[in-house]
């Protein structure tokens, strides 16, 4: 069985982070949270569910993702995979043994949990997420060739080929800057279709106008970018 280890960002998820945890498969060698600033109980929570909790004080998606990644190129003992999730439980934590099912099984580099429509709970993602990652892929798909119908966040990857990737990002592009560099170093990849929930708590992205407007900024930005790349 490969070494898998988990890193869920988290800002001020205490009611949720530790339901999270609680559903990871035990599979995974190391759960680690990211708290990127909270002033609840994340830190807390994560620690009495059993993750190891680390603390990102820099406000930002890609920097909480980024302090994972730190922390596990620091770790002597390395995994041959890393998944990201959500710590707000939208998604379903029990989920990331179909995530990362293809990487196993079939030598895949990179796998997105597509939230595909029959399978979200009403409500869960708003209208602005839907047409943004409708825009997203469809430009992807016409710039770059692309099969991605998702910007997910629960995603698994083959921790040689992360690494590869040089991931930048602070904030909301991070998502779409690891698929479009996929597609720039020719990784395979492949969708899993997984289930999706209202979140416990407020989005910080789509729950306000300004989150919205600054992630569909970053995403087209870098998806622009890369077309002259």
């Amino acid at each position: 069985m490969p070494k898998i280890k988990v890193i869920i960002p988290a800002y001020n998820e205490a009611d949720s982070i530790g339901k999270v945890i609680k559903d990871i498969p035990n599979i995974v060698e190391e759960i680690i949270v990211v708290s990127n600033n909270s002033t609840d109980n994340t830190e807390a929570n994560a620690k009495k569910a059993g993750a190891t909790v680390l603390t990102e004080n820099r406000k930002g998606y890609g920097y909480a993702c980024l302090k994972g990644m730190n922390y596990i190129a620091e770790n002597k003992k390395k995994p041959d995979i890393v998944v990201f999730l959500d710590g707000d439980y939208s998604d379903y934590p029990d989920e990331l043994t179909k995530i990362v099912e293809p990487i196993i099984n079939n030598n895949i580099d990179f796998v997105i949990g597509a939230r595909v429509k029959k399978l979200r709970e009403s409500g869960s993602m708003t209208k602005p997420q839907i047409f943004g990652n409708w825009l997203a892929t469809t430009l992807m798909k016409l710039m770059f060739g692309s099969k991605f119908t998702d910007l997910g966040p629960f995603r698994a990857i083959k921790y040689e080929k992360l690494l590869a990737l040089k991931m930048e990002d602070k904030t909301y592009g991070w998502t779409v800057e690891m698929q479009l560099k996929a597609l720039k170093q020719k990784l395979t990849y492949t969708e899993v279709p997984v289930n999706y929930r209202n979140r416990i708590g407020i989005s910080k992205v789509s729950g306000t106008v300004k989150g919205a407007i600054f992630a569909g900024i970053k995403i087209l930005g870098w998806i622009f970018k890369y077309s002259f790349k």
